[in-house]
């Protein structure tokens, strides 16, 4: 552009040469002028080109500075948008119901509880159930007998071994039909749960539902170690039943072998 700008004032003014040369031939001073004016008109353009040019630079460096910052803002915005996926809590909550479950299983099982509330404590329900050494030195396993009240005491024993292992055996069954009924709830909470976690959004979102799936779990361990212990309860009951029944018989058997033995008198015959 300097080169093309310069070339026209160079042109003009060569143009306006033969021009005076036809009107002002013999005004040298008047052409020198017009000359000095195209010249100076052409280094005045070509600062004026300069100081464009400078402009356009600065335009284009601040057009760059605009466009790091918009990149900024974009990552920025990006990193903004992560932090609040990363803070969203679950869409939903599927928490198990564990304490009503284990309530209405322990319900459905503890038969302890009834015989300490009958009895007053658990030892007074243990005591009802003797060893050997108890009923051998017991009255009712002598020969010479014991009253009818204590006699009673012994089949109170025996009527409370046949009423344990029966609600044991009640227990245990009950215990069974409720986790039926558990097992299909538990498995369409599983799968709700195993539905919202795969469309999870955000790590809160995520570990929302991995508690959610961790306390799962452990409501069906608490639903197993539940069954565990009523089926404890029942081998439990009928083994304690078996030991006293057990213990009865054998002080009766030695008792009844017990005696003194005497020979009879030769005879000859």
């Amino acid at each position: 552009m300097r080169a093309t700008l310069a070339a026209a004032a160079l042109a003009v003014a060569g143009a306006a040469l033969p021009a005076r040369a036809q009107f002002v031939v013999t005004d040298p001073g008047n052409l020198a002028q017009t000359t000095i004016t195209a010249i100076e008109s052409a280094a005045q353009t070509l600062k004026l080109i300069a100081m464009y040019e400078m402009q356009i630079q600065q335009y284009t460096t601040q057009m760059q500075q605009y466009t790091m910052q918009n990149q900024q803002y974009t990552l920025q915005n990006q990193q903004y948008n992560n932090q609040v996926q990363n803070t969203l809590p679950p869409s939903s909550y599927i928490w198990d119901q564990a304490r009503a479950t284990i309530r209405a299983l322990l319900e459905a099982t503890d038969t302890l509880r009834y015989y300490k509330g009958q009895l007053g404590s658990l030892d007074s329900y243990l005591g009802k159930f003797q060893d050997l050494d108890y009923y051998k030195a017991s009255p009712c396993f002598t020969p010479a007998g014991c009253s009818a009240a204590e006699w009673s005491a012994v089949n109170s024993v025996r009527e409370l071994a046949s009423q344990s292992r029966k609600k044991a055996n009640d227990a245990l069954f009950k215990g069974l039909d409720l986790q039926q009924d558990n097992l299909q709830n538990d498995a369409a909470t599983l799968e709700r749960l195993q539905a919202a976690a795969q469309g999870a959004i955000g790590q809160m979102q995520a570990l929302g539902y991995a508690n959610q799936l961790a306390s799962e779990q452990a409501h069906q361990l608490l639903q197993i170690r539940g069954l565990l212990i009523a089926q404890h309860n029942a081998l439990t009951t009928q083994m304690q039943a078996q030991t006293d029944k057990n213990a009865q018989e054998t002080a009766a058997a030695i008792q009844l072998r017990q005696g003194s033995y005497h020979a009879s008198p030769a005879r000859n015959w």
